[in-house]
């Protein structure tokens, strides 16, 4: 398994050694499931699978859980547009950029933005226009991302592509 993307938003798994280990739990407790949503480690998480990806939205366990799955299905639907409803490893890999500025959109500072798709999708083309997303690098991309106010929502968000359980 390997992760593709993770934003924590906040100091719940500080170090490296802990976020991999609440990685490799989270995966191992959800990868066979068919439910949506689970309660971990005192973290409510909301995940999706589709082909050979895993997205995963996690929340303190006082968040609402269908706002944290609004977050889940605005990003899911907006790379699925952004994608030609090609959401898969290989088209995910290749459009990255598309990735981080939808993050952006949706997510700041662990705050909810937005979970309006077309929105989202509208506002990533506008700023697909202003430099080509070849020429954005991620500090770009965070640069632009909206002031940020005080955290309600997010603790971290996580893509990981493959089916085999961590090693």
């Amino acid at each position: 398994l390997e992760a593709l993307e993770m934003h924590y938003y906040d100091d719940t798994y500080p170090t490296v050694k802990e976020q991999k280990a609440f990685e490799k739990n989270i995966f191992n407790k959800t990868h066979r499931t068919d439910s949506e949503i689970a309660l971990l480690e005192g973290l409510t998480v909301v995940y999706k699978s589709n082909i050979d990806l895993y997205f995963y939205v996690i929340g303190s366990s006082h968040e609402n859980e269908l706002m944290l799955m609004s977050v889940l299905n605005c990003l899911f639907d907006s790379l699925s547009q952004m994608l030609r409803k090609n959401v898969e490893k290989r088209a995910l890999l290749e459009n990255m950029e598309g990735l981080f500025l939808a993050i952006d959109e949706i997510v700041d500072g662990g705050v909810i933005l937005e979970s309006d798709p077309q929105q989202v999708v509208h506002r990533v083309a506008l700023r697909g226009d202003d430099v080509p997303l070849t020429e954005q690098t991620v500090t770009q991309v965070r640069v632009d991302a909206l002031p940020s106010v005080t955290p309600v929502t997010i603790t971290a968000l996580m893509f990981y592509r493959g089916s085999e359980i961590f090693p």
